[in-house]
């Protein structure tokens, strides 16, 4: 196992000892106005527009791949005009996961919450003591929030660090419905290969009315509770979740209630083939559920969601606050009055030695992330010294 993770910290160490950080804060992403972060390790494009994290690469790589969605491709294949504002990648849902109520449509609102749409101001785009550093916000007029959020990549990382505040301008408290719609896409999503881990948790698939959903199947049991990966499956048996099937036309998601009494919450997609991991390490008091997201059509663009929130299906306001909890665990967040909240989580793109096939458990301790693979019996250390 020591012969298996010292290579690479040591490669690691190397890398950032030649590589500098550096900001652009006038990048221009796929024609959308963009800040462009850079550590020693990895490369990070931030949209102005709707404050998307549209890409993540290794930094210096010849023929970097993105493993984030790319919606705009998903538009040209649906042969619709590709959308000039809004989601890419890994978005931010505030406030509000998922579809609207008639009454709140009628009145303007849209789904997934405003700050996805709106452009967001960028208060510093720049350098402090070697790390790169992009401080944002935006104003949510229609639900009378603002959000700040930081992003930071030091210098010798493989890591981002985000934390964000969540502000109420109102005179009472309400719930709010929060969520990092983090999505992976192909080609780094592929059939059969790219596999997907969860920290323990309790899982459920999403209730549902029907068989299909815009021509899409669901090809898993409605609002039936299992254990991950291991998924009951309508056509009968189990089917494991991990990896996107070989062959499927289909629409599922399922809910993960993460475990409440852990410091640290995680999900990993990983490459194996193109030894290639992205990450996320965040804590479950402050997301306590993830939703993951299949869309597998059988042709084109495939994504998924890696949705880390404060809920655990993307539903109408009114439906999870009737609801209120499930497991136990609240479906929403209070927002005291005129006061903020805060949430942050940890990002990673890292290279995996050979042989390297999926994340079983994270340790965060002492300025090192530790990634351990149980079925290979191999681990990877990054350095991780900073906070969310």
């Amino acid at each position: 196992m020591l012969r298996a993770h010292r290579p690479m910290t040591f490669v690691l160490a190397m890398l950032a000892a030649v590589a500098h950080a550096q900001v652009d804060p006038e990048h221009s992403y796929r024609g959308r106005s963009a800040v462009r972060l850079v550590s020693g390790l990895v490369e990070l494009v931030v949209l102005t527009g709707g404050g998307s994290i549209a890409s993540i690469t290794v930094a210096g790589d010849p023929q970097p791949l993105n493993p984030l969605w790319d919606s705009l491709r998903g538009d040209r294949e649906r042969g619709r005009a590709e959308r000039s504002s809004g989601a890419l990648g890994h978005f931010v849902c505030v406030d509000g996961f998922g579809p609207v109520s008639p009454e709140e449509q009628a009145a303007g609102m849209l789904g997934h919450g405003e700050a996805h749409r709106l452009e967001w101001s960028t208060e510093f785009a720049g350098l402090e003591g070697g790390t790169a550093v992009l401080r944002q916000q935006v104003t949510l007029p229609r639900v009378r929030e603002v959000l700040r959020r930081e992003i930071r990549l030091p210098q010798d990382e493989s890591m981002v660090y985000v934390k964000a505040r969540l502000e109420s301008l109102l005179d009472f408290d309400r719930p709010v419905n929060w969520a990092e719609h983090a999505t992976i896409g192909s080609p780094f999503l592929e059939r059969g290969v790219t596999v997907v881990d969860i920290s323990p948790a309790r899982a459920i698939t999403r209730p549902r009315e029907g068989s299909s959903r815009n021509g899409l199947a669901h090809r898993l049991v409605s609002g039936a509770e299992f254990e991950w990966p291991m998924a009951p499956l309508r056509s009968g048996g189990t089917v494991d979740l991990r990896a996107a099937p070989l062959d499927s036309h289909s629409l599922d998601h399922t809910g993960h209630r993460l475990d409440p009494e852990s410091e640290w919450a995680f999900v990993t997609a990983l490459h194996p083939e193109k030894r290639l991991l992205l990450g996320y390490v965040f804590r479950p008091r402050e997301f306590p559920w993830l939703q993951t997201w299949e869309h597998y059509p059988r042709e084109g663009l495939m994504a998924r969601g890696l949705e880390f929130g404060t809920q655990a299906f993307d539903l109408p306001r009114r439906e999870v606050v009737t609801q209120g909890r499930l497991f136990g665990t609240l479906l929403y967040r209070w927002l005291p009055a005129r006061s903020a909240i805060e949430a942050g989580y940890a990002m990673f793109l890292t290279r995996t030695p050979e042989g390297f096939l999926g994340v079983d458990s994270v340790e965060w301790r002492s300025g090192i992330l530790r990634l351990s693979d149980g079925h290979s019996g191999q681990s990877i250390e990054l350095r991780a010294r900073g906070e969310i």
